[in-house]
């Protein structure tokens, strides 16, 4: 993943882009999402808390209405064509694994599924998680984008050192 990163802040940069468009870009990619951007926001780009943390929510969540109304139309169809079919199969056979907090606890569960920042989980796997247990689109965004808030902080109080520093008053 650090290669992907690295090339696409290269190019980006070579063509005078923002550290706040890269950090938004970068937030919208599956995988990385929000907990990498921030990461490169504050590690690499050097972009203050404010300026990372606008613009990894805004780029995390840009993407998710479309999941939530589109991604079950376009997995049928792919399912319809046999060099495609596994695509999805797999996709949401790799999602349902990681699906029992949402199982068990709803709304709250899908809200927590993406604020904790932990592999796998995030705003693309907890909006193709409340397609797949058919919740409220509407409901389901209002979660996520609470989730991606919360990991957003959670992110940045590890990435920006708020954490080292509050340990070190206690010291």
């Amino acid at each position: 993943m650090d290669g992907i990163v690295s090339t696409i802040i290269t190019a980006l940069e070579a063509h005078n882009v923002s550290p706040q468009i890269i950090t938004f870009l970068i937030s919208m990619i599956p995988l990385l999402e929000l907990r990498g951007s921030i990461i490169v926001a504050g590690s690499i780009l050097k972009l203050p808390f404010i300026q990372t943390f606008a613009a990894a929510v805004a780029g995390n969540m840009l993407p998710i209405p479309f999941i939530l109304l589109f991604i079950e139309k376009i997995f049928n169809w792919m399912k319809g064509i046999d060099c495609l079919k596994k695509i999805p199969n797999s996709i949401e056979a790799k999602a349902m694994k990681k699906s029992e907090q949402i199982e068990k606890y709803g709304y709250l569960g899908l809200f927590l599924f993406v604020a904790i920042p932990l592999p796998g989980t995030g705003a693309w796997t907890g909006s193709l998680l409340a397609v797949l247990f058919g919740m409220k689109p509407k409901k389901s965004l209002l979660f996520i984008f609470l989730g991606v808030v919360t990991a957003g902080i959670i992110m940045s109080l590890v990435s920006f050192g708020a954490i080292n520093t509050i340990v070190n008053l206690f010291n």
